[in-house]
């Protein structure tokens, strides 16, 4: 590596640290992502639904800046389902899944079969919209249900990406299956990853018990791809990168950079596209085959390099491998021939360059930032872009926590005065055994903490309103129902217990 890489590597640092890529923004991003996971959980239990959500990708990972404008990824389960991997997991009473595989079946792929709820036996001819029956009379559960199910909810509004589904376009909802034994193309990664230098043994202990998804995509060109279903380790992948330190992060954010401007000049075809999840199964190949010592501030070009040339061995080969799943090529379907060897010349230039193009990247204007630095010129001017993502991020917590309350609300105030009292104090209730239950997390107690005081507060105004109307005497409970809720917010419950007082 060139002499000046060092220097180079330590202002690059520094101007990402600029641009939020530092610990206090990625921890910022990472609670707030598994806040709003805590949030929809429990909104989900209060409408009586049982579902379980989680945030992947980028946004929740901290591997993101304004410039790169990523969108957020949203998964969540319905857990009526149980997903076989053998006869042993079979449950009385749940919508049974067997998995399947067919000798044509595509790698990374599974059939869903439908199983009996009360006896272990295959259900046969059923004549159902969201099922397909085989020649052989087994019945497959339908990935199209899925899309149907979005479709008739979003109507116009309806957008589908893969397996995504979303009514706007910087969101990726996914309604996926989850599958708590992992199927032998993932088990296999783990003896795999023995010989490595990363992930480290604890980290693979912990990814054991992650399970994985079954997400509704058939592989395209397949006989059966409207039956397919897609196995996906995404509780492995956040597990992976909530290891990692700010070095390799910054190095995927980088990498996300490039792809977004260097990269694409070189794909000629409409349809080809090098994505953001091919950068980071080249950072986690790297990661694997490289020292831990060559993982640190000053040497963080020469990690860029290292996981560029990752990416040019995927090229060279024709094939760029999943870090997890075995047997399966992620340019399948996404970048052709053609594109690869154009991609593959251009990064060998890049290389060559000495990566004089991270001066020429435009992405919240890294390129300027770092001739800035490099003429001692700091910081570069502008907005303070630390404090406008904290202060985005914040804005956005409380508008989710208020949407929900406000459903809440709704849903409980369309009675009369005396069911509105009694809905909210077997509210309060549900949500105060809910926050003691043993499997509820820190940020699902710091949600019901939030909600509880919320719900207090329209309880002391629900009572106090009906007893000023009726002329009745105000309980004596009433203050302390008040002093409860009166640091919900910075104003509202101070200016009810004004109002109460006045009245």
């Amino acid at each position: 590596m060139p002499a000046f890489f060092r220097h180079l590597s330590e202002v690059l640092y520094q101007v990402l640290e600029y641009v939020g890529v530092n610990p206090w923004v990625v921890k910022r991003r990472r609670h707030t992502f598994l806040h709003w996971e805590a949030a929809w959980d429990v909104h989900h239990h209060q409408a009586g639904r049982d579902k379980t959500t989680f945030h992947f990708g980028s946004q929740s990972e901290g591997t993101t800046t304004p410039g790169l404008q990523s969108d957020t990824d949203l998964l969540y389960t319905r857990n009526k389902a149980n997903v076989m991997f053998s006869w042993a997991d079979w449950q009385r009473r749940r919508l049974n899944l067997l998995m399947v595989r067919e000798e044509d079946t595509p790698p990374q792929h599974y059939l869903l079969q439908w199983i009996r709820s009360y006896i272990p036996q295959p259900l046969t001819h059923f004549h159902h919209p969201n099922c397909v029956t085989d020649s052989q009379g087994r019945v497959f559960y339908s990935n199209m249900a899925v899309v149907r199910r979005f479709a008739e909810e979003w109507g116009d509004r309806h957008i589908r990406r893969g397996p995504s589904n979303s009514p706007r376009e910087d969101w990726d909802v996914v309604e996926a299956l989850h599958c708590t034994t992992l199927p032998p193309e993932i088990m296999s990664w783990f003896t795999k990853m023995q010989n490595g230098y990363w992930p480290s043994e604890e980290t693979l202990q912990a990814a054991q018990m992650c399970g994985c998804f079954l997400v509704p995509v058939g592989h395209h060109g397949s006989m059966n791809e409207s039956i397919e279903w897609r196995i996906t380790p995404n509780l492995i992948e956040r597990l992976l990168m909530l290891s990692l330190n700010m070095v390799p992060l910054k190095c995927l954010v980088v990498l996300k950079m490039l792809k977004n401007q260097e990269f694409v000049k070189h794909i000629h075809c409409e349809n080809c596209k090098i994505t953001s999840y091919h950068c980071k199964t080249a950072l986690f190949f790297t990661l694997n085959r490289t020292l831990p010592t060559v993982w640190t501030k000053s040497r963080l070009i020469e990690c860029i390099v290292r996981c560029l040339q990752t990416i040019l061995e995927f090229l060279n080969q024709g094939n760029c491998p999943h870090f997890i799943v075995e047997g399966v090529d992620l340019f399948d379907g996404k970048l052709c021939r053609e594109c690869q060897l154009s991609l593959e010349q251009a990064i060998q230039g890049m290389i060559q360059d000495d990566m004089h193009v991270l001066f020429h990247l435009q992405s919240d204007d890294l390129g300027q930032r770092l001739l800035a630095f490099s003429d001692d010129v700091r910081p570069y001017p502008g907005d303070d872009v630390n404090a406008a993502i904290c202060g985005k991020l914040a804005r956005d917590m409380f508008k989710l926590y208020l949407k929900i309350f406000k459903i809440a609300c709704n849903r409980l105030c369309n009675n009369d005065a005396a069911d509105v009292y009694t809905s909210l104090n077997n509210e309060i209730t549900l949500m105060q055994d809910l926050a003691v239950n043993a499997r509820a997390t820190q940020y699902d107690k710091n949600y019901i903490k939030f909600i509880v005081k919320s719900l207090i507060s329209v309880k002391a105004s629900v009572t106090s309103s009906s007893c000023i109307q009726t002329g009745q005497p105000l309980p004596q409970d009433i203050w302390q129902l008040y002093g409860v809720s009166l640091d919900t917010d910075v104003a509202s419950s101070k200016l009810k217990l004004a109002s109460m007082h006045y009245c």
